[in-house]
């Protein structure tokens, strides 16, 4: 018994590991997406990206990644920890009340996927949160904060842990949950029509890259309109110049003012930066995946 709780540890540890590599391939430059959700100014990708370089200069556009750089080689090793962790866990089930079935169904595959997310968004909430302020605060002598630590203080000062910083919480882990329960569930059901008639560790590298990209673009198309509700409430005034009482009421205010489409303003540049941004995440986790174990 000593031994397979020392053996699942040590896998568990290489999947964080793996992870957590994968997380430093990301590049989460994405201010313009963020300004396209919650704000109306802007006519398109392109007319955001020229008006934010006109006004702010070439280094707007780094505004507020010194926060997901820092965690973002814990958010992808968590995603990746936890998904692992509940598939072997769903395998187990499997083999004790389905002993026919040798693999997990693909739902099962997504409510693994769903379980890392919910697992993210403990530490993704806030760092997002904390990016999304300072990537949206008026430029110059009129900003409002000096930086991740200063928001993050200024926070929790005036609105505390949850109303403050957690601001937006629940729509997070909505987000989460169905944004990688996709994800995962794109991927898996990619390798496994491609290891039909071959191992898993034959797949050449491009192919788990394409596969992956794939994945990151369905991410997006299935929790878009969680993500922009989740921008909007964590641009919102924090007491009372608030705009949105919670989830719901930012739901309905958004699609009373514009619509269906509100849901979806800023996709193009989401789409545009996910595809490279999975594709690597996968093929350095994958990579790492078949080197350490």
């Amino acid at each position: 018994m000593a031994g397979s709780d020392q053996g699942s540890l040590t896998r568990t540890l290489k999947d964080l590991f793996a992870g957590a590599v994968g997380g430093v391939a990301q590049v989460l430059i994405d201010i313009v997406k963020v300004r396209l959700q919650t704000s109306s100014q802007y006519a398109s990708a392109l007319d955001a990206a020229a008006k934010i370089y006109k006004n702010e200069g070439a280094l707007a556009f780094y505004k507020g990644t010194l926060t997901p750089l820092i965690g973002i080689g814990a958010c992808v090793s968590i995603q990746f920890g936890a998904f692992h962790d509940a598939r072997r866990r769903i395998a187990a089930y499997n083999a004790r009340r389905h002993p026919e079935r040798t693999d997990l169904t693909y739902g099962q595959y997504y409510l693994a996927g769903a379980a890392a997310g919910v697992a993210n968004s403990v530490i993704s909430g806030p760092i997002e949160h904390v990016r999304i302020r300072l990537q949206t605060q008026p430029h110059g002598t009129a900003r409002l904060y000096d930086g991740p630590v200063d928001c993050v203080r200024k926070l929790l000062k005036t609105g505390g842990v949850a109303n403050g910083l957690y601001r937006g919480e629940a729509v997070t882990i909505l987000r989460e949950a169905q944004a990688y329960g996709v994800w995962f569930l794109t991927f898996e059901y990619l390798m496994k029509m491609e290891s039909r008639n071959k191992p898993r560790s034959d797949i050449p590298s491009w192919k788990i890259a394409l596969y992956g990209g794939l994945a990151g673009e369905t991410l997006w198309l299935a929790s878009y309109p969680l993500d922009v509700v989740k921008s909007r409430m964590q641009t919102d005034g924090i007491k009372n110049d608030r705009v949105y009482k919670n989830m719901r009421d930012c739901f309905a205010k958004t699609y009373a003012k514009e619509g269906f489409m509100g849901f979806w303003r800023g996709l193009g540049p989401t789409l545009l930066r996910a595809m490279p941004v999975s594709a690597g995440t996968f093929f350095v986790v994958e990579t790492v995946m078949r080197v350490i174990h």
